[in-house]
């Protein structure tokens, strides 16, 4: 076979054949890795000659190699990269930590958080006037109520009875009432 006359396309299928010779050998068998080409268990797809479907089997099963390989060399550039971070202290712990730092540092110099961050401020600031409001018109409601006649006859029914029920001395003091009157023996508290 003459070299000139050979089909150096490495995508041809009929690569290293000579195109004399391509037409009458594509009816013969190639017996390959997996076995004959064309039996049952493996049927040519329609319009693929028993070479084609050789030399894509060929192709593959570089292509698988080469995959193979690639995965090998990736495995032990990134047992390498994990020796490096070790020897440089740095554990997936602590990449963890940095990675979440950073995200919360650009979280918080985005615009959105800044204006939510605005806007739950001036919401706190209305929060705590509105309570303050509140909580001065309360009081100034009870002491009212407090200097109320109401509230004052109760106070001093209160006081009575716990004059009656406790006597003078209630808490080690004298507790006064406001009519100042003392049980006797004859008119027992109760």
């Amino acid at each position: 076979m003459d070299p000139a006359s050979q089909d150096i396309n490495l995508n041809s299928p009929n690569k290293g054949l000579g195109t004399e010779h391509a037409d009458s050998l594509s009816d013969v068998p190639v017996e390959g890795a997996e076995g004959a080409v064309g039996n049952s268990a493996n049927p040519l797809p329609p319009g693929l000659t028993a070479e084609e479907a050789e030399e894509l089997r060929v192709e593959l099963t570089k292509v698988e190699e080469e995959i193979n390989t690639l995965r090998q060399v990736l495995s032990a550039k990134e047992r390498h990269a994990t020796e490096l971070k070790r020897k440089l202290g740095l554990s997936p712990l602590n990449e963890l930590k940095q990675n979440l730092t950073k995200s919360w540092q650009d979280v918080q110099t985005s615009n959105a958080y800044k204006k939510t961050q605005e806007t739950l401020s001036q919401a706190g600031q209305k929060t705590s006037a509105a309570l303050s409001t509140v909580g001065t018109a309360i009081s100034r409601k009870l002491g009212d109520m407090r200097n109320s006649a109401t509230f004052k006859s109760f106070e001093d029914r209160v006081g009575t009875l716990k004059h009656k029920v406790v006597g003078p001395r209630g808490n080690g003091e004298a507790v006064g009432s406001p009519t100042d009157t003392t049980p006797t023996h004859e008119n027992p508290p109760f």
